[in-house]
């Protein structure tokens, strides 16, 4: 038995050091870098980079990369070496696609190829899951407990601590109980916590669901904008609303609300994406300018709830397919697709078939 951190709780701590602009250290059996989140870096965090004597590069992804014309030669990255006499506003330009329409020409850039670029692509799955712009200052480290011992630095050791830099998916069930909704008197709100500590997701059951039937279910991802606001921008709030409804109308059901807030990259890359569709992009490309896939989402983690619950059966209220095949991966039976088609307005009506030409949904 230890105090020390897990190596679970080691990257819960390095997520939260990269929110606050504090880099970690990563080490794999190849070497140790150096790694800082692009978006918090500060200025005198960066002038201490590169006073180092060894070069720093910008990691980021493909995606960005390709709205930047820059060489991604290790296919899902591009490293980029950072001049030596850059600034913070020119690594901030290079992450954010904020005024990319304004200043479009920020090269010519000096790609790094060659090498391995596992500790780079880390250091981008770590600012991913802290919820920050995916790119990172990445510099090599000769000797990473004596740099991290000097600083009190956060240090992850990818071969042996052999843990998912993504979304934790081990989940527990905290806590439970009665919770009467305007829909159905008979409600229960269960609780549940990654193991790491993270984000809570919540499991709400209507009525008294049977475990041997299949239960009508809706796999809900968090939406501040929809659920709480009424945002105009997405069918979200509808759908949660509309789910609900019927699962009170039929008696029973389960909706699994998963705090994964704008398909998974956070409120505020969300509220960057908004920003780039006024500027005329669609939700897809907003988010690839962003540097994010089109959906950055783990659904693993309701099928581990319904598992946890007894659940092994559901009719599955939802539009997208994704849902359907990843529920299936994970051993949970589809017996049907319910159709949940609310919310269409003026205002969202170009998301809605974007969502349906780019990405399949079912409208």
């Amino acid at each position: 038995m230890t105090l020390s951190p897990s190596p679970s709780e080691r990257i819960a701590r390095a997520r939260a050091d990269l929110r606050m602009g504090v880099p970690v250290v990563v080490s794999d059996a190849n070497g140790a870098a150096l790694i800082s989140a692009a978006e918090t870096v500060s200025p005198d965090r960066l002038a201490l980079l590169l006073a180092r004597d060894t070069p720093t590069v910008l990691a980021i992804t493909n995606w960005r990369a390709a709205t930047l014309k820059a060489r991604a030669y290790d296919g899902d990255l591009a490293r980029i070496v950072v001049p030596a006499a850059t600034d913070v506003a020119w690594i901030r330009a290079m992450a954010d696609p904020a005024h990319d329409l304004d200043y479009p020409m920020k090269g010519p850039f000096q790609p790094e190829r060659g090498g391995d670029a596992a500790l780079h692509r880390a250091g981008i799955a770590l600012a991913k899951s802290a919820r920050l712009l995916p790119a990172v200052l990445v510099q090599p480290v000769d000797d990473p407990a004596a740099l991290v011992a000097a600083n009190s630095l956060t240090s992850i050791d990818l071969d042996h601590d052999a843990c998912d830099l993504g979304p934790a998916v081990e989940l527990r069930d905290v806590t439970s109980a009665r919770l009467p909704l305007a829909v159905s008197e008979a409600g229960r709100l269960h609780v549940f916590r990654p193991d790491d500590g993270g984000e809570e997701h919540y499991a709400v059951e209507i009525g008294e669901p049977r475990r041997d039937a299949p239960v009508l279910a809706r796999l809900h991802s968090a939406c501040f904008t929809g659920d709480l606001l009424g945002s105009l921008k997405c069918d979200c709030g509808p759908q949660l609303r509309g789910a609900l409804a019927q699962m009170g109308a039929e008696g029973s059901g389960v909706l699994l609300y998963l705090n994964q807030e704008g398909r998974g990259i956070g409120l505020a890359n969300k509220m960057r994406a908004y920003a780039l569709q006024d500027q005329g992009f669609d939700t897809v490309e907003a988010n690839h300018r962003l540097g994010f896939e089109d959906d950055e989402r783990d659904f693993r983690i309701g099928t581990d709830i319904l598992k946890s619950l007894g659940f092994s059966s559901v009719r599955l209220m939802t539009n997208n397919p994704a849902k359907i095949a990843m529920m299936r991966a994970q051993g949970i039976d589809v017996t049907e697709r319910v159709p949940l088609k609310v919310g269409l307005n003026p205002h969202n009506r170009d998301y809605l078939a974007t969502k349906a030409r780019k990405s399949g949904h079912m409208l």
